[in-house]
């Protein structure tokens, strides 16, 4: 591939111009494209950030089309999956004129199992309402005309209804090449279609789940690549902490209880009192749940191993459910090879055992199990290596959690010699520093460049920090950021977005806002995070234009809505992570002890690049204006907050409310021509 091929297609009478409406050349995205093209022939590593409006998707699909060799692109969510392969890809392919075969992979959970769907079907007493009783016929028509079987296609049955739970499998209870309806198989087709693709669009999560399956020793989902693009590459540490680490549910020890009994009642009834070996699971489950209970009283609900409140206790009723399950499996394995269904429960107890198992390594004393004697005294007294665990209780269910401190050795010994790896994203770096993401990745070698976005930030848009707000800290915070909130909502005639940093701040806030709305007769659809899914409230927000929405961390990202359906992003405070995550105060504690400074070195780096991705939902395009708010004044008078706002998009920055709604007001004004006035002029000098 030449660079001048490149220079060619990106120009302005280039295929691309010709095929897509409105097309304007970006000298980023040319050069974005450029450095990828040499990532690829130098099989290197690429850590590229450009600006929202940059054209990522396109700068490295054109490097992919050319190249010749196979390819892989890792996006952050199934949505912007599902738009790369519907939408992006088909454009591209019909504008180059090059007849790439394209394939979409997913975790097999998005997939409808047939095995599954038919159980459920025969067993009346398994559905919980009406609305199941439909969506099952739904689903059933539904995998007999599909070609696909991605459960994303069946718009009738939503994304997040528990049924999908049924009629999908795991891979605990996946039957393999012993199903009965193995060639009518969806996650075979997927997977053999991916095998035979140029390019095959998966999602981190999936590629997480692979590294991990390939971590233990099991073949890889995933074809051999030359390239590999992770797009919204930000969110790769968190989902390679999640899915490097491990966790074990009380629903799941439930669900297992169920399905041993009903399996054995089914296909070995005269083995063993299957009812009674079920309830054995189930109150050895109960027992370690009721002795984890105390962990409800304590900071977000969680403990870590070392912390949990009565040891003992609980330590007895681990150690009494893995006694259980080992009778379990024993009983199970008997009757194994009797049916199917038999031999996946018994994987699955097999699976949970070893995990509780591990978990529970090493003990309170030091000792690790699962290590050479010489070993463990080298081992820190609540680390097997560098992990952490936890157990987290709530009203409904307990889970015991492991996750590594560090997923750098993992993740980087995954790329081959042979192989170039480009990460993209618009929030990667802290004003222009990568240090710490290429720390979290361990992406040592790595090239990094940074490009930016081609929008006219200090005419667009105003980052407006209220100097008359207490600290997040005070009682009335709230309060007062909902007053000082208020008077831009109604100079606003656009969209309102207000993201929290936490689930209870969200409905403080939404019930403020309510209230004042009655007081105040201001007619707008307010919208809170929890009355319906993310993607209703989402569809509702752009299609009422002037609507108010509240949320959290999910709608820090992932979402664009362009033009006046947004015009006022308002955000209450930094987003500092919760101090009772187990996960980051282990990895405080690792920095502190290595005479790190935690705050500087991880926490400052973490809140930057989640406000960067917060105030990247006002300006979608070169059309877009609007303000963004922070409630937060530390990032005006505190020392460290200069590299919170220098990483921002360049807004023209005020903390006058009065240059606030002098500039709504002038974007809002009638299309003939008007004066600038002296706040917008203020404005755009500071």
């Amino acid at each position: 591939m030449l660079l001048q091929e490149l220079t060619d297609i990106f120009s302005a009478d280039g295929p691309i111009a010709q095929a897509v409406p409105d097309y304007r050349p970006r000298v980023a995205q040319l050069e974005l494209a450029q450095a990828i093209e040499l990532a690829l022939r130098e099989r290197s590593t690429l850590i590229a950030e450009a600006g929202t409006g940059t054209g990522k998707t396109w700068a490295y699909l054109v490097p992919a089309f050319l190249g010749g060799g196979k390819v892989l692109v890792s996006t952050g969510t199934r949505t912007l999956q599902d738009q790369l392969f519907r939408r992006d890809l088909p454009r591209l392919r019909k504008a180059l004129a090059l007849p790439i075969s394209v394939a979409l992979l997913k975790g097999r959970g998005n997939y409808v199992c047939h095995y599954h769907l038919d159980r459920l079907g025969g067993d009346d007493r398994a559905l919980k309402s009406r609305a199941e009783i439909s969506q099952l016929r739904h689903i059933q028509v539904f995998a007999k005309q599909s070609r696909s079987g991605d459960r994303s296609d069946l718009a009738e049955v939503p994304e997040d209804a528990d049924i999908w739970n049924r009629v999908t499998s795991t891979r605990d209870n996946c039957l393999g090449q012993d199903c009965p309806h193995v060639r009518d198989c969806f996650v075979m087709k997927a997977r053999r279609q991916a095998q035979d693709a140029d390019l095959v669009v998966v999602n981190h999560a999936l590629f997480m789940a692979d590294l991990a399956l390939r971590e233990e020793g099991i073949t890889e989902l995933l074809p051999t690549v030359e390239l590999v693009v992770f797009d919204e590459a930000h969110q790769l540490p968190d989902i390679a902490t999640r899915f490097l680490g491990s966790s074990v549910s009380s629903h799941q020890l439930l669900d297992l209880a169920r399905t041993t009994e009903v399996a054995g009642l089914a296909y070995a009834r005269e083995s063993t009192n299957w009812s009674e070996a079920g309830k054995r699971i189930e109150q050895a489950a109960r027992e370690l749940r009721l002795a984890a209970a105390p962990i409800e009283k304590l900071p977000g609900r969680k403990a870590t191993y070392l912390a949990i409140p009565n040891p003992a206790q609980f330590d007895k009723a681990l150690t009494d459910l893995l006694d259980v399950l080992d009778t379990s499996a024993q009983l199970l394995n008997v009757v194994s090879e009797k049916h199917p269904d038999l031999a996946a429960v018994h994987k699955t107890c097999l699976d949970l055992r070893a995990r509780l198992y591990q978990w529970s390594q090493p003990d309170r004393s030091g000792k690790n199990a699962l290590r050479p004697a010489s070993d463990d005294a080298t081992l820190p007294a609540d680390a097997d290596g560098a992990a952490v665990r936890w157990v987290e209780q709530t009203q409904h269910h307990m889970r015991l959690h492991s996750a590594p401190l560090s997923v750098a050795k993992v993740f980087s010994r995954y790329r081959s010699k042979d192989q170039a790896w480009v990460l993209t994203s618009a929030t990667l770096s802290v004003h222009g520093d990568f240090g710490h993401f290429v720390r979290q990745l361990g992406l040592w070698d790595a090239t990094t460049r940074h490009w930016e976005s081609p929008f006219d930030y200090p005419d667009q848009g105003v980052l407006y920090v209220p100097k008359s707000l207490p600290l997040p800290s005070d009682r009335e915070f709230n309060e007062k950021f909902v007053s000082a909130l208020l008077p831009l909502i109604q100079a606003s005639t656009g969209g309102v977005l207000v993201l929290c940093t936490t689930l209870r701040a969200v409905d403080r806030i939404a019930t403020l806002l309510e209230e004042h709305f009655e007081d105040l007769d201001i007619d707008r659809l307010l919208l809170r995070q929890g009355e319906s899914s993310r993607g209703v409230l989402l569809e509702r927000f752009r299609a009422q234009s002037n609507a108010v929405l509240v949320g959290s961390a999910s709608f820090w990202e992932g979402i664009d809505v362009p033009g006046n359906a947004l015009t006022l992003v308002a955000i209450d405070k930094l987003p500092f992570a919760p101090p009772d995550d187990p996960v980051l105060e282990a990895r405080l504690n690792l920095c502190r002890t290595e005479g790190g400074n935690p705050f500087m070195e991880y926490q400052l780096p973490e809140a930057a690049i989640a406000l960067k991705q917060g105030a990247g939902r006002l300006i979608r395009s070169e059309s877009d204006w609007g303000v963004l708010m922070v409630g937060d004044t530390r990032m005006v008078e505190k020392p460290y907050g200069k590299l919170l706002w220098r990483g921002l998009p360049p807004f023209a920055r005020t903390r006058e409310a009065a240059q606030v709604i002098g500039f709504l007001k002038s974007k809002q004004a009638p299309k003939e021509p008007v004066q600038e006035t002296s706040d917008t002029v203020a404005i755009k000098a500071s």
